[in-house]
C-alpha cells in the first residue's frame, strides 16, 4: 500500500541531513586554542564552584584571554560618554556630560541614518569616521598621507584580517595559496587558513634571542614551502601575540625588502601597537618604515595593516571595532574587496562610533582632555609595571624561563617538563604543555593555554599567560604557578 511505501521511505532516510561525515571538512580541521577545551573545562568548573562543589581554591582565573575589562581593566571615561550619547541622543540635552563629549557625540550621529547607530552604514565603514582614521594615521606615522578610501572598517580586526585571506586564497595542488605565519602564532591565523583550506607556511621566531624575526628563516620556510605550494603572503604580528617582542626598525625594513624581492602580499598586525613597555622599544608601523624606505618599495610592496579596539589602553573588544588601510592594492580587487564586505552589510555601528573617538580623542584645552590622559597613562603604566613583574617572578623558578615582555599583553614562558610527564600526556593522547596546563587548572583554577595551541618548536614547552589580572590578583597567580610546577616537577621526576 501506498502510505507504508513512503511511510519505508521517510524512515530510510532518517539520518539527518548534516552529519559529521557531510559536513565541511575544513571546519573540522579549525582549532582555536584561546577557547578551546581547557576554556570549556574551566567553565565547568565555575559552574561545579557555584554548585558548592569543594576545591583546593575559591575561584577560577582566566588568564587564557586578552580580555582586558573582564579582568578589570576600566574603560577611558570618555570614550564611554560619547557612546552613551551616541546610544542615547536625549542625554544631549542636559548637561551630565562634557561639551567635548557631546560634539563627538552629534558629529556621529549626523553621519548616521535618521541620526540613530540603530542604522546600517555604508559597508566599507561611516565616511566620516574613515576620515578619522585617516588622519590618526598620517599623525602617528609623522605626516605620510593616508587616503580614507584606502580604509576599511571592520568587526574588529579579526574580520578584516579573515577577509584578506580570503582574496588571497586560489589554485589547486602545487599551486594551491601559501601564507607564511609565525610561530608561536595568535590561532585566528592557522584556524582561518584551515576553514580557507589554505597552505599554512611556518616561520619560526627566534626565542634565544627574544622572539626575534630573522630573514634567513623566512628564506628558509619560503623555499621549503615552493615545493608543495604557491607562497603569496607573509603575515607579521607586531608587537607580538603570543610572544610580546616589539620589532625593531631593522628588522621591519629587511622584512619589507624579502616581500619585495620574493613577490610577496604583507599582512601586518598592529592591533597592540599601544602596548609598548620594554626601555628602547618602540612602536614602528610597517606603513612607515614603508614609504620612509622610498619609492622603489613604497610604490610596488602591497601591504595591508590592522587596528582595533579590542586592546592597547582601550580594551574594548565586546565592541567588536576594528580597521584595516590597504596600500598598493590593485584597483581592481579593490572593487571585488568592497563587494564583498557589502555582503554582510557593515561593521557594527556602535563600534564604529567608538573607533572614532580612539582615533579622535579630547585634545590638549578641550574639558576632559586632562582626564582622558591620566587614565590612558595610568592603564599603560600598570601594564607594563605586570609585563616586568611577569617576567622577573617566571625567571626564579628553576625550570621556567621568560623572555621580556617588550609589548602586548602575554607572557609566553618556556617550561621544562620531566620525561615521565612527557610519557604520560602521550599515553592520554594529550600535548605535554596541554597536560600540564589542565593540571594547574584542577589543582589552582588558574586557566592558561597551552604553548602547543601557538605552535612552538618540537621538543620545547610553553604557557601563555595574560598580564590583565589585576597586580595584586596577578601576584597570586605568579606566586600559584610558580608552587605549582615546583610540586608538578618533584610528582613526575
Amino acid at each position: 500500500n501506498h502510505s507504508s511505501m513512503t511511510e519505508n521511505c521517510f524512515m530510510h532516510h532518517r539520518t539527518k541531513v548534516l552529519t559529521i561525515d557531510t559536513m565541511n571538512p575544513n571546519v573540522k580541521k579549525v582549532e582555536y586554542a584561546v577557547r578551546g577545551p581547557i576554556v570549556q573545562r574551566a567553565v565547568q568548573i565555575e559552574k561545579e564552584l557555584k554548585a558548592g562543589a569543594k576545591k583546593p581554591f575559591s575561584e577560577v582565573i582566566r588568564a587564557n584571554i586578552g580580555d582586558a575589562h573582564a579582568m578589570g581593566q576600566r574603560p577611558i571615561t570618555f570614550f564611554r560618554q560619547v557612546l552613551a550619547l551616541c546610544s542615547y541622543p536625549e542625554l544631549l540635552e542636559g548637561n551630565e556630560f562634557p561639551e567635548d563629549a557631546k560634539e563627538r557625540a552629534r558629529r556621529i550621529l549626523q553621519a548616521c541614518g535618521g541620526g540613530s547607530i540603530g542604522a546600517y552604514s555604508a559597508s566599507q565603514g561611516i565616511e566620516c569616521v574613515r576620515q578619522d582614521v585617516a588622519r590618526y594615521i598620517q599623525e602617528r606615522d609623522g605626516g605620510i598621507p593616508c587616503n580614507p578610501d584606502n580604509i576599511y572598517l571592520s568587526t574588529g580586526a579579526s574580520d578584516a584580517i579573515v577577509t584578506i585571506l580570503k582574496l588571497l586564497v586560489c589554485g589547486e595542488g602545487r599551486n594551491r595559496t601559501g601564507v607564511m605565519i609565525p610561530i608561536p602564532q595568535y590561532p585566528l591565523y592557522s584556524a582561518a587558513l584551515a576553514d580557507l583550506g589554505a597552505v599554512q607556511i611556518e616561520y619560526y621566531l627566534d626565542e634565544e634571542n627574544c622572539w626575534s624575526l630573522d630573514v634567513s628563516e623566512l628564506r628558509r620556510a619560503l623555499v621549503a614551502a615552493q615545493q608543495h605550494c604557491s607562497p603569496r603572503a607573509l603575515c607579521i604580528i607586531n608587537p607580538g601575540n603570543p610572544t610580546g617582542q616589539v620589532q625593531s626598525r631593522q628588522c621591519i625594513e629587511d622584512v619589507i625588502r624579502f616581500a619585495a624581492e620574493e613577490h610577496l602580499f604583507l599582512m601586518a598586525d598592529e592591533v597592540y601597537q599601544d602596548n609598548v613597555y620594554a626601555e628602547g622599544c618602540e612602536f614602528h608601523s610597517f606603513k612607515k618604515v614603508l614609504f620612509e624606505m622610498g619609492p622603489e618599495y613604497s610604490d610596488t610592496v602591497e601591504l595591508v595593516s590592522f587596528h582595533s579596539t579590542s586592546k592597547c589602553y582601550m580594551g574594548e573588544c565586546g565592541f567588536r571595532g576594528g580597521y584595516m588601510e590597504v596600500i598598493n592594492m590593485d584597483p581592481d580587487v579593490k572593487v571585488q574587496l568592497t563587494k564583498l564586505v557589502s555582503v554582510r552589510l557593515c561593521p557594527p555601528v556602535p563600534g564604529q562610533a567608538l573607533l572614532d573617538v580612539v582615533v579622535n580623542p579630547p585634545r590638549p584645552g578641550e574639558p576632559s582632555f586632562n582626564t582622558y590622559i591620566k587614565e590612558r597613562t595610568s592603564t599603560l603604566q600598570v601594564l607594563a609595571e605586570k609585563a616586568w613583574l611577569t617576567e622577573e617572578v617566571f625567571n626564579t623558578v628553576p625550570g621556567i624561563t621568560c623572555n621580556p615582555v617588550q609589548g602586548a599583553m602575554y607572557s609566553f614562558p618556556r617550561i621544562s617538563l620531566p620525561e615521565r610527564a612527557i610519557q604520560q600526556a602521550k599515553e592520554k593522547g594529550q600535548a605535554p604543555d596541554m597536560f600540564y596546563c589542565m593540571k594547574l587548572l584542577e589543582e589552582t583554577g588558574i586557566c592558561l593555554v597551552p604553548g602547543s595551541g601557538f605552535g612552538q618548536r618540537e621538543g620545547t614547552y610553553h604557557f601563555r599567560m595574560t598580564i590583565l589580572p589585576p597586580t595584586d590578583k596577578l601576584k597570586i597567580v605568579l606566586e600559584k604557578v610558580k608552587q605549582f610546577h615546583q610540586s608538578f616537577t618533584q610528582q613526575y621526576s
